[in-house]
């Protein structure tokens, strides 16, 4: 499982589809959306959770058709569901790589972009605690939605269609935490939330995952 894990970082950081294009777009959306509304410290001290909370879901929802594409179409895919380690093992390490080559990141470099962004300054830990917490759900949720269209031909539309309804619960209580944060308000409630869907996803979702692979290989 590690060789596996490892083999998955090289071939994502070798395909310049993960790390860079994500950090890229990230930090694009936090110049961009200043330029846009306006460079008044109260709107933008207001927009800032939401704001940074779906910048770091679009920059994870970029490499997500990669996850399955590159395997599937040099023939590693089928060898890895004949393999003798679980098919539902493979697809969290999956998970796992997109996570550290995207979500761990973007969770990095989030507070120099909430700077950009003028968040109030209470609200940086609990932006850097609830995108830890939930970009791991991102990445399950993205796999799964890789699965279902792995072997599709230009996917990457559905894919997006399949996915960002099921990460509306993750952006919410996510950008919610940060806001309550910010405002100096209780955030248990929502972190519990968070941290609720991320195990809930982590626990089930490799499951219906692999059985998705297992389908669109036959």
């Amino acid at each position: 499982m590690i060789a596996l894990l490892l083999r998955d970082l090289r071939l994502a950081l070798r395909a310049g589809g993960g790390f860079g294009l994500g950090l890229a777009f990230f930090l694009l959306v936090a110049v961009l959306v200043p330029l846009g509304v306006g460079p008044e410290p109260a709107t933008l001290a207001k927009i800032a959770p939401g704001i940074l909370w779906v910048g770091a879901l679009l920059a994870c929802l970029l490499s997500l058709d990669r996850i399955f594409a590159l395997d599937h179409e040099d023939g590693s895919l089928d060898l890895l569901a004949t393999a003798p380690i679980p098919l539902e093992g493979v697809v969290a390490v999956k998970a796992c790589a997109h996570w550290l080559v995207t979500g761990l990141p973007l969770t990095l470099v989030s507070p120099l972009l909430g700077l950009l962004m003028n968040l109030p300054a209470e609200g940086y830990p609990l932006l850097l605690a609830s995108l830890a917490i939930g970009t791991p759900a991102l990445s399950v949720i993205g796999t799964f939605g890789a699965a279902l269209t792995v072997g599709l031909k230009r996917g990457g539309l559905l894919l997006s269609l399949l996915v960002l309804p099921l990460y509306v619960p993750t952006l919410v209580f996510g950008a919610e935490a940060v806001r309550r944060g910010a405002l100096g308000m209780d955030v248990a409630t929502p972190f519990l939330l968070l941290g609720g869907i991320t195990a809930g996803v982590a626990a089930l979702l490799p499951f219906a995952s692999a059985a998705a692979v297992r389908i669109n290989l036959r």
